[in-house]
């Protein structure tokens, strides 16, 4: 319910400390922290309860929510390292992805309208070559880029264990918070409400969308009598991309029209008009799942991406989804919007 009440001191100091929180999360690179232990933080308080109605004593819960929090950071933690063995597998590779797609994309040149065919390279060689030395002016960065998915696996695992341990003491201690501690408090509990309206949703959405996808690529085009490869990488990629707020079906979409141009060029339409359908599906779907908890249309989380990136990077865009929501919830609850 929002309030509309002069602010105490308290409760300014903690938007302060909060937004220098955030920002410094941001310039340090710690939002995989972060997001890691709101997501053990909420599934800890998600399932807690389930817990309460079994089990009695003070002592008896706190074992309890510490099994499942050890339980949830365990499975997380085998989830990261199932996903980073498909990326590094044949399968799920990069390097094996950019290969084929260059492999498709000079198979099908001839398929391709002159106006697009003039803006990419001469031949597959040709694009790996343009590869090769963009990752050769990129060396620095590749380098730093491979020292930090090392910290930023260190830092989920980090993230994950602090968020677990926040939940234990939020869910089995009674609270008894002095003025500014209870105002950080509501600023932490605000946060990962928007962390879980915005991520939950999202998850659900991009699973749909690879639901979809799969029924498309699996099911549709081979009774069509249309095999595409690297079908099961380009449901992955719809999975994941799509975790992303609308810049996700712009690069999944992008992989499925150039896997389509391997067969023909209709079927690449073909494959285009199905995925702009299912996306036309997915603004009602973002409109019933995420505008109602926080009344955010596309085009406004589409420009808290842009202006996020323009000055943190690809963090910004990340982070935009989340921050954007619990903004406007810390506004909505003082009656500002």
């Amino acid at each position: 319910m929002p309030v509309q009440a002069n602010l105490s001191p308290s409760v300014v100091a903690s938007y302060f400390l909060a937004a220098f929180a955030l920002l410094l999360v941001l310039l340090k690179g710690l939002l995989a922290a972060l997001f890691s232990g709101l997501l053990v933080y909420s599934l800890v308080h998600l399932t807690a309860p389930l817990l309460g109605r079994r089990i009695s004593g003070q002592r008896a819960k706190m074992i309890a929510v510490a099994l499942l929090s050890m339980l949830i950071v365990v499975l997380l933690s085998a989830a990261i390292w199932a996903l980073i063995s498909f990326l590094k597998s044949d399968a799920g590779s990069v390097h094996v992805l950019l290969q084929r797609l260059a492999d498709i994309i000079e198979a099908s040149r001839n398929q391709i309208p002159e106006w697009l065919r003039t803006h990419l390279p001469a031949s597959a060689e040709g694009l790996r070559e343009m590869i090769a030395t963009w990752l050769r002016e990129h060396a620095v960065e590749a380098k730093t880029l491979g020292q930090q998915a090392g910290r930023t696996v260190i830092h989920l695992l980090i993230g994950m264990v602090i968020g677990a341990m926040a939940a234990l003491y939020d869910t089995t201690t009674p609270s008894n918070f002095r003025p500014l501690a209870a105002a950080l408090h509501e600023r932490i509990v605000n946060l990962n409400n928007a962390f879980r309206q915005i991520v939950f949703a999202q998850v659900r959405i991009a699973a749909i969308n690879a639901i979809f996808t799969a029924v498309f690529l699996l099911i549709a085009l081979p009774l069509a009598g249309i095999n595409l490869p690297l079908s099961k990488s380009m449901i992955a990629i719809t999975f994941f991309a799509g975790l992303l707020p609308v810049i996700g079906n712009l690069i999944s979409n992008t992989v499925v029209v150039i896997v389509g141009l391997s067969h023909s060029l209709n079927t690449a339409i073909a494959a285009l008009i199905f995925l702009v359908t299912i996306h036309k599906l997915e603004y009602f779907l973002n409109a019933k799942i995420i505008g109602l908890h926080i009344d955010a249309r596309a085009w406004e989380l589409l420009a808290a991406m842009l202006v996020m990136e323009s000055v943190f990077g690809i963090p910004g865009v990340v982070a935009a989804p989340v921050l954007y929501a619990y903004i406007k919830k810390e506004l909505s609850d003082r009656a500002l919007v």
